[in-house]
């Protein structure tokens, strides 16, 4: 197959492979000839079939509901680009996995700087995704990060396909996303509801013990109180009975 011409070289993984050629076509050129697959043992095996030395390869992969093999396949194609002497590997991912977890929970770990490390071990020498969980996970990567947004295009979607949009109402699901939703309420003159209530505390956030000191419930304070009271105080207790 006959890859793009001039200097760029686009690639995709087996993650979106609609929207791989929809941007191949949209650009005028044709996706680069990789071949990626999977042995019988689940093991990940990239083919690149054409010459990267010295080009500047994109390499479209996002995150699907098998997402652990959508990072493998990426991670693999970029090494390959990488020990192939492309010039610039640039990772388009539309839907960065794991951007949830940006937060230390108890005895777990930020795993969207482990993902981060190891794109960048691979090779990415850039980064380009939209509307990551946290704004700060870009400083998790140590390469440039273009961070876009879709809510121009979403924007334009509802005023454009939904003729009776002015009688809708804008609606937060929780109280953390309301910023977002009065965002897009304020710029489509619409109004905001929130939808209230408590969230239901997770097992990872629950008291593990490490607390210093260790809560200790309220019938066990009481107690604790009868059992430390002093042997003169608990007599005259007794006599006043």
């Amino acid at each position: 197959m006959e890859t793009a011409t001039g200097e760029m070289i686009l690639l995709a993984g087996n993650s979106y492979p609609e929207l791989a050629n929809l941007i191949a076509s949209r650009l005028g050129i044709k996706l680069g000839n990789c071949s990626v697959y999977h042995k019988t043992n689940r093991e990940t095996v990239v083919e690149i079939g054409d010459s990267v030395r010295g080009k500047d390869v994109y390499i479209l992969q996002t995150g699907t509901k098998d997402v652990n093999n959508n990072m493998m396949e990426l991670l693999i194609m970029a090494y390959a680009c990488k020990t192939s002497s492309a010039r610039n590997i640039v990772g388009v991912i539309p839907y960065l996995p794991y951007s949830k977890q940006s937060k230390m929970r108890k005895r777990g770990c930020i795993v969207s700087k482990l993902l981060s490390e190891m794109l960048c071990k691979a090779g990415l020498t850039h980064l380009i995704t939209m509307d990551l969980h946290q704004k700060e996970i870009q400083g998790f990567f140590n390469v440039p990060v273009d961070n876009l947004r879709a809510s121009p295009f979403l924007l334009q979607y509802i005023q454009e396909q939904i003729p009776d949009y002015r009688n809708a109402v804008i609606v937060a699901r929780n109280p953390g996303s309301a910023n977002k939703a009065t965002s897009y309420a304020e710029r489509l003159r619409l109004g905001i509801a929130v939808i209230h209530g408590e969230q239901k505390e997770s097992d990872s956030d629950m008291v593990d013990g490490r607390n210093s000191p260790p809560a200790v419930p309220r019938s066990r304070t009481m107690d604790v109180a009868l059992d430390t009271m002093p042997e003169i105080g608990r007599a005259s207790c007794r006599e006043r009975v």
